[in-house]
C-alpha cells in the first residue's frame, strides 16, 4: 500500500512534485516534447508528468483521431485555475480531437456536502454558470454534455463500473470516504471511459489533463479499463502544475474565496486581492533593490506565468524583479492590468453564452 494519500478534494497545495513521481509511478514530462508543443503550459514547463502520453503524440504526429476528455464540477464558482484545464482541452481540440467537455451537475451535487449545493437544482445553476464560462473561452456546444442528460448507455456503464470496485480498492486509493464521493468517483471513471463505446467514438486513446491532487482517480480509471468486459484502450494522462491561491500554502479553489480570482470577479474585486497576494519581496525596498525579487516562490508571477500568453513580457517580469530593479507594489499593478483586461473582455461575452448555457442545462436529452 502507498505510504502517503493524496486527496482529491483537499484545497491544500502539493508541493513535493519528486516524492509523488516515486510513489506512484508518473513519468516527467519530457523536455523535447515541451519544446514541441505550441502552448505556454508546455513551454513553460508547466506540463510536469504523465501517463502514457506517447499514444497521444503518435496520434497528433499522423493526424490520427484520440478522445479529448475533461469537465468542471458543478458545485462552486469558475476561477483561473479551472481555466488552466480548459486551456489545455482547446489546445487538444485544436489538433482535432474528439471532444468531451463534461459538466458535472451530478459529480457535484454528489461530492459536496455542504450547503452550497443542497440539490441537484443548485447544481445545474452552478452548471449554467460555469458552463457560460467554458462557452465564452471558446468552447462550443458541440463540445460540452451535461451528465444529467447523458443517455442510458452512459448509466449503463457506470453500473458496469460501480462492481469492478470493492471497497478495500476505494480505501486503499482515497482513504475514509463518503457514499456521495464515491458515487462521484464511478461518474468520473465512467465518463473519462464512456466516449470508448461504440455508441460514441469506439476504441482509441483518450488524453485528459489533470492536477497532481487528481491522480488517484487516474489510476484507478486506468485499472478498471482493463477489468472491463469491453474493449477500452487504458486512458492517457498528463499532469499540470497547480496554480497556486493567492496565498501561500493554498491551492487556488472555489472554497478558499480570498485565494482565488474568479471569472466573474468585478475588476475592482480582482484588483483587491491581487494587492493582497503573497509575493516574493525582500524585507525592504533597499534589500529588494540589493538581492533582487524572488519570483519563484511569488503568487503574483505565478500568475501571469499559467495566463499571459504575452512570453517576452512575462520573461522581463521574470529577469527585472531578480535584477532588483521591479518593485513588489509595481509588479502587482501589471498582473492589476492583464487581469482585469482580461476579465472585462470575458465578461462581455457572458451574456449570448449564458443563454446558450440555459438552453444547453433545460435541454432533455
Amino acid at each position: 500500500m502507498h505510504s502517503i494519500k493524496i486527496d482529491p478534494w483537499s484545497s491544500e497545495n502539493l508541493n513535493d512534485y519528486e516524492h509523488i513521481f516515486r510513489e506512484f509511478g508518473l513519468e516527467k514530462f519530457p523536455d523535447e516534447l515541451s519544446k514541441k508543443l505550441n502552448h505556454i503550459l508546455f513551454e513553460r514547463n508547466l506540463v510536469i508528468a504523465h501517463r502514457d502520453f506517447q499514444k497521444i503524440m503518435a496520434c497528433m504526429e499522423v493526424k490520427k483521431p484520440f478522445i479529448n476528455i475533461t469537465g468542471i464540477a458543478s458545485s462552486g464558482r469558475m476561477h483561473f485555475g479551472h481555466k488552466v484545464d480548459l486551456d489545455l482541452f482547446l489546445f487538444f481540440k485544436s489538433k482535432k480531437a474528439k471532444n468531451y467537455f463534461a459538466i458535472c451537475d451530478l459529480d457535484g451535487y454528489c461530492s459536496r456536502a455542504d450547503a452550497k449545493v443542497d440539490s441537484l437544482m443548485k447544481a445545474k445553476e452552478f452548471a449554467i454558470e460555469n458552463l457560460s464560462h467554458a462557452l465564452a473561452l471558446g468552447l462550443t456546444q458541440k463540445d460540452v454534455y451535461l451528465q444529467s442528460n447523458k443517455p442510458a448507455k452512459y448509466y449503463s456503464l457506470a453500473f458496469e463500473v460501480s462492481k469492478k470496485i470493492t471497497e478495500n480498492n476505494y480505501r486503499a486509493i482515497y482513504g475514509d470516504i463518503n457514499l456521495g464521493k464515491v458515487s462521484a468517483v464511478l461518474l468520473q471513471m465512467t465518463d473519462i471511459l464512456h466516449g470508448q463505446l461504440n455508441e460514441f467514438e469506439g476504441k482509441m486513446p483518450s488524453i485528459t489533463g489533470i492536477g497532481l491532487d487528481q491522480d488517484p482517480h487516474a489510476r484507478l480509471v486506468r485499472d478498471l479499463s482493463k477489468k472491463s468486459q469491453y474493449d477500452f484502450e487504458v486512458p492517457s494522462f498528463i499532469y499540470f502544475k497547480h496554480q497556486s491561491g493567492l496565498q501561500e500554502g493554498q491551492k487556488m479553489s472555489s472554497s478558499q474565496e480570498n485565494t482565488a480570482i474568479f471569472l466573474s470577479d468585478a475588476p475592482e474585486i480582482a484588483a483587491q486581492k491581487i494587492s493582497k497576494a503573497f509575493t516574493g519581496g525582500r524585507v525592504g525596498v533597499e534589500e529588494q533593490k540589493k538581492l533582487g525579487g524572488q519570483p519563484e516562490i511569488c503568487k503574483v508571477f505565478e500568475f501571469q506565468l499559467f495566463h499571459n500568453e504575452n512570453s517576452k513580457e512575462v520573461n522581463e517580469i521574470y529577469s527585472t524583479c531578480k535584477a532588483g530593479n521591479l518593485l513588489c507594489g509595481a509588479c502587482k499593478q501589471k498582473l492589476i492590468k492583464w487581469t482585469n483586461d482580461f476579465l472585462i473582455k470575458h465578461q462581455k461575452k457572458l451574456i449570448k453564452a449564458k443563454e446558450k448555457a440555459i438552453e444547453i442545462v433545460e435541454t432533455k436529452k
